[in-house]
């Protein structure tokens, strides 16, 4: 049975520089959007008609949008919404598609059928589930949930699978099918754990992924809904201002690409860590 992330893992993460930096970025954004009510300054919904579109300053370290609110309270608020959509998308849609890639794993005879319908979400773009579901269910953080993990299930389940694959090869999957070890034990005791260093990789760089994906849909007006601070929200309502007042959307902007490129990071630097083959 593979064993947890060792520390030999951790200390791998601490010599790499990039690696380390992700990390420390991961866990700065993650602590940011938990502490957010004891780190916003003011109240991120409060409007100010006579601070409307003020440039960052001692006063508003972010400037204001075009409605007087402070841009940094908006930020660490947002960062909460849009890190809690990506999180439940991957989590939703790659539970989802890990059972699906173990069931093609083991059993052969089910493996086209689940793996021809798998090619048929992956031919639809998640802009796509997006426009549906926000046609069916209307525009919202439930409609972008669902479409970035529909998004998500096929590629867990290639990914998945692939690994299950080579797993499903070795002798001591043999060896406990010779002794009776029932389908479920075998999956759960031995096939998932030695899957769950490529599942863990994946997952870190589809976080990322997902994060703009559903930024992108917000800011397109299918996800966060006004008055609620999301940044792919926030940027799109800065767009109108970009000749006036370039911070009310570049800084949302440039949030998400700081944490779409820590998650990247991270994940880059756990796969070369994890890879028996690049330890050499």
């Amino acid at each position: 049975m593979a064993a947890p992330v060792k520390p030999s893992v951790l200390r791998m993460l601490g010599r790499d520089l990039g690696g380390a930096l992700s990390l420390g970025m991961v866990v700065l954004i993650v602590l940011a959007a938990i502490l957010a009510p004891w780190l916003s300054p003011r109240d991120p919904y409060e409007t100010d008609l006579l601070a409307i579109m003020q440039p960052p300053s001692a006063e508003y370290w972010l400037g204001t949008d075009g409605q007087g609110r402070d841009i940094l309270a908006r930020m660490l608020f947002g960062l909460r919404v849009t890190l809690l959509m990506g999180l439940a998308s991957l989590l939703a849609g790659g539970v989802l598609g890990a059972l699906i890639g173990f069931c093609a794993a083991f059993y052969r005879r089910a493996d086209g059928l689940l793996m021809r319908f798998m090619d048929i979400l992956l031919s639809f773009p998640a802009i796509l589930f997006g426009l549906a579901l926000a046609a069916i269910f209307g525009p919202g953080e439930v409609s972008v949930v669902i479409a970035l993990s529909i998004a998500t299930v096929p590629l867990m389940a290639r990914i998945v699978r692939g690994s299950a694959l080579v797993v499903m090869g070795l002798d001591y999957i043999e060896a406990a099918r010779a002794i009776g070890m029932s389908d479920g034990r075998l999956i759960w005791r031995h096939l998932a754990p030695n899957c769950l260093s490529a599942i863990f990789v994946f997952s870190t760089l589809r976080l990322g992924q997902v994060i703009l994906l559903g930024s992108a849909l917000s800011f397109l007006g299918l996800g966060a809904q006004p008055p609620l601070a999301e940044l792919g929200a926030m940027a799109a309502q800065g767009r109108n201002f970009l000749f006036i007042a370039p911070h009310i959307s570049v800084i949302p902007s440039l949030g998400i690409f700081v944490i779409v490129l820590a998650f990247n990071l991270l994940g880059d630097a756990l796969r070369d860590a994890l890879d028996p083959r690049l330890r050499i």
